[in-house]
């Protein structure tokens, strides 16, 4: 609505945000430059403050406090302060007060912080001296996004200062003493998900040759709308947080009217709304409206306000308003600014009841729009954001490889991003290849084979100069060897630490007759074979360019011998592994608890992330497995010996402490890049002399290497077999692998006969959504399920407009079979090769 920034009542200039790519952005910066000349533009200055955290540690640093004294006290501040509180208001207060106004354990922190301020030690004079300062002005900056146009110099209008981030002016008024001085503030904002879109476009039609249009995209695509309602919205602009996964889920989103929703909903305050808005999308709840009226407005929201667009056409439909009017109620009910909103009541009641309507329902209407337009969004807004979500979940569901290579490119900078879109991309069936000299460009791409190909930008010491030269110089042909990649790049621009950044990443390992060890083997001469390979193409370069003609006007031709490719023994898996998370920050070829994916699977029985909450686990025995990382071993003060580790799992990380007696009896265990495998319980905290408990407390009960868990633990084998599936070969190829695997663990075989039938069923019911992910549940949760529930498993047959065939998959017959003579010994080997033959099995 027009009216929201130019009408006869607004006094203000309007505030105007455009979103632009990053390389679009400095496009207009330079074009608004231009337009109005450096001394008309001029970005806004931010005045930075001293915060609580930062006003403890500036004082603690100069009155000389310990680091670690100082680090304790700022940790006792909450993350999250209350609106209107600091630490001087913490301190005078009441502490019933101060119990209102935080959480529990925030509470409780703000005690300590407070017994530890009226100490009248070094600690307590700390917090007393940064009460004082915390506050004050700390800083100078400049707002993101913010310029400031005027008519003429800027001088006239407004002070103005240099900074040494800026080649323009910088205002000396922050944001909001420039608009209240009558200044015209644009922001001109970078978005990364544009870039994101542009780069995604850019990739398929490298690939594909397609040119795609994303404002054009149909608004109506089934296959768009699908990955919306399957919540499969990670990388998803303004979507891809788990609550609103789960809200997308139940909501099953089928036009771009219940995305607009979903995304101005999705907010604080609004978001108790959602669950009625989706019990009323899906027919769960009645709609219902105050008047007749509403519905021409309410309709799309299924009789829910939730645009306060629809707050301004309601006040004018209902009790003609004005459009400024309408405005002004917006402005007034959004600031909740009560001396305006009193004055507009009586109007708006008196007005909506001279055109029929009843007043004690306008009474109701009035009251729900004060709870909520507080909260209510811009609906333009709301659209924005919405169409671009849909264009990004568009490139998602139809180019998923290009589209999730485009958000791998957009994240390069942030390792854990990586790792968290790495394994989006392995959810959904797309493979992340490592760095390739001859595949990769600078940032991530899609190859011939549809995987997406790590950019060798990424690679820590490997800038985009070196990209450059190495991507030119592939053009003709790939490079066949290390010396061919030598030879021809511009060494100049890649460097030693470059080519070693690329060899440690696997960006060598196209080239078949080497592997990674032998380009860091040094043959006892003090210089390693990359060196050489350096040195070889250096010098074949200088020959090259030397312009050594011969008497007949031909260029010499001067061999060089390629150096030797050193023999020596292959990496392990850890260490090639281990290297590569030096270069990259992540494990690219594999994972090292790979090798021990059997132990993880079968003998720990709950992740490190669930760890982060004791209290859930009190009273019960757990076993985790993992690589021991930053080992610290340290003494109390009663001399008594102590330690802190940290497990990594797959994905996650756990630090564990561990004390007295279990200290020195699994104190061997705690060694770098160690596999160990950890039993212990959770025990009750012990209750100190307040009578508060304290955190839970782990009892150690058994700590293994990882190669010992299989041998100590596996008992039994059971193979589980189809009765339909059993073929002679198959039978033969079991044989003689238990020959092969000859030991002490005995083995049962379970042979079932399963009966599979078809079955037409309503597919609006509940109760059959979400079919096909329900029954990989069923299926992958525990494997000794005897599936005697049915499992049902969606089938591509044509059916019926409103119904679905849906496969029932049953266990009729069962015969188990222990073996008598036959015994095996259970190793990753053997399992290894089960998995190959895609034999059903499970131990113990």
């Amino acid at each position: 609505l027009f009216e929201r920034f130019l009408n006869p009542d607004r006094v203000s200039m309007p505030d105007i945000d455009i979103d632009f790519d990053d390389e679009g952005r400095s496009k207009v910066m330079d074009y608004v430059i231009n337009k109005y000349g450096k001394n008309q533009v001029a970005q806004i200055i931010t005045y930075g403050k001293m915060a609580t955290k930062s006003a403890i540690r500036d004082t603690a640093r100069v009155l000389d406090l310990p680091l670690f004294e100082a680090d304790r006290i700022a940790k006792l501040i909450p993350n999250m302060m209350p609106s209107k509180w600091n630490l001087a208001r913490f301190i005078v207060e009441k502490e019933d007060d101060i119990r209102k106004a935080l959480r529990a354990d925030d509470f409780e922190k703000i005690r300590e912080l407070i017994a530890i301020a009226n100490q009248g030690d070094l600690a307590g004079d700390t917090i007393q001296q940064a009460k004082i300062i915390e506050g004050s002005m700390r800083n100078t900056g400049i707002h993101a996004c913010g310029v400031i146009i005027t008519p003429s110099d800027i001088t006239n209008y407004v002070p103005v200062t240099t900074a040494k981030d800026s080649d323009l002016y910088v205002t000396q008024f922050d944001n909001s003493v420039a608009e209240s001085a009558g200044l015209l503030k644009m922001d001109f904002l970078g978005l990364k998900t544009l870039t994101l879109i542009k780069d995604t476009v850019k990739l398929v039609k490298y690939r594909n040759g397609i040119d795609l249009n994303p404002d054009e995209f149909p608004i109506d695509d089934a296959k768009t709308y699908e990955l919306f309602q399957r919540g499969e919205t990670v990388g998803i602009f303004q979507y891809e947080s788990p609550g609103m996964q789960k809200y997308l889920k139940d909501l099953k989103p089928t036009v771009f009217g219940d995305l607009i929703a979903m995304n101005a909903l999705y907010r604080p305050g609004p978001l108790e709304y959602i669950p009625s808005f989706v019990r009323r999308k899906n027919g769960e709840e009645s709609i219902t409206y105050d008047l007749p009226a509403c519905s021409e407005y309410l309709a799309e929201t299924y009789g829910i306000t939730v645009y306060q667009e629809q707050v301004m056409l309601l006040s004018q439909s209902l009790a003609n308003f004005s459009k400024g009017d309408a405005d002004i109620l917006r402005k007034a009910m959004g600031k909740k600014d009560r001396a305006t909103l009193d004055k507009m009541k009586p109007k708006f009641i008196k007005q909506a009841s001279e055109k029929g309507h009843d007043a004690k329902i306008l009474e109701k209407i009035w009251k729900d729009w004060e709870a909520f337009a507080s909260y209510a969004f811009n609906k333009s807004h709301s659209t924005c954001y919405a169409w671009i979500a849909y264009q990004t979940a568009h490139l998602k569901a139809h180019y998923p490889a290009e589209y999730m290579a485009a958000v791998l490119s957009n994240n390069m900078n942030d390792i854990k991003q990586v790792t968290f879109f790495m394994e989006e991309c392995k959810r959904m069936g797309l493979e992340v290849l490592g760095p390739d000299v001859n595949e990769s460009f600078y940032k991530f791409t899609v190859n011939e084979k549809y995987a997406i190909r790590f950019g060798m930008g990424a690679v820590k010491g490997v800038g985009a100069n070196a990209v450059d030269t190495i991507v030119k110089n592939r053009k003709d042909k790939p490079y066949k060897s290390i010396f061919d990649v030598a030879k021809k790049i511009d060494l100049r621009a890649a460097n030693k630490k470059a080519f070693e950044s690329l060899a440690l990443a696997g960006g060598f390992d196209c080239f078949a007759d080497t592997h990674r060890a032998q380009y860091f083997f040094d043959d006892g001469d003090g210089i390693t074979f990359l060196e050489k390979a350096i040195k070889y193409g250096r010098k074949f370069q200088e020959n090259e360019n030397s312009a050594q003609v011969s008497l007949f006007g031909d260029a010499s031709e001067v061999q060089i011998a390629e150096p030797i490719v050193p023999p020596c023994a292959e990496w392990s898996t850890m260490e090639k592994l281990a290297k590569e998370k030096e270069v990259v920050g992540i494990y690219l070829s594999g994972h090292p608890l790979d090798d021990y994916k059997y132990e993880m699977k079968y003998f720990c029985n709950i992740t490190l992330q669930e760890l982060q909450d004791l209290n859930a686990h009190i009273g019960k025995n757990l076993s985790v497995g993992g690589i021991i990382t930053k080992v610290e071993h340290r003494v109390a003060k009663n001399g008594k010996g102590w330690s802190s580790f940290t497990l990594e799992g797959y994905d996650e990380s756990f630090e564990f402490r561990i004390f007295g007696e279990d200290y020195l009896k699994y104190r061997h265990f705690l060694i770098q890049n160690n596999f160990t495998f950890i039993r212990f319980s959770v025990k009750e905290g012990y209750t100190d002399k307040e009578g508060k408990k304290t955190d839970p407390r782990m009892m150690y009960i058994d700590v293994k290497m990882m190669q010992d868990v299989l041998p100590t633990f596996a008992k039994k084998l059971i193979l589980k077999l189809n009765i339909h599936e059993l073929q002679e070969d198959k039978i033969k190829a079991l044989l003689e692998l238990f020959l092969r695997e000859v030991g002490h663990n005995p083995v049962t075989f379970e042979v079932v006969e399963i009966i599979k039938t078809t079955k037409e069923v309503v597919i609006d019911k509940p109760v059959f959504e979400n079919v096909e992910s329900e029954a990989d549940e069923v299926v992958e949760e525990d494997n000794a399920s005897e599936l005697d529930d049915e499992a049902l498993i969606e089938t591509d047959v044509d059916v019926l407009p409103n119904t679905k065939i849906i496969e029932t998959v049953n266990e009729v017959t069962k015969i188990v079979m222990p073996s008598r003579k036959l015994k095996i010994k259970i190793s990753n080997d053997l399992l290894a090769e089960l998995d190959k033959m895609q034999v059903d099995f499970r131990l113990n």
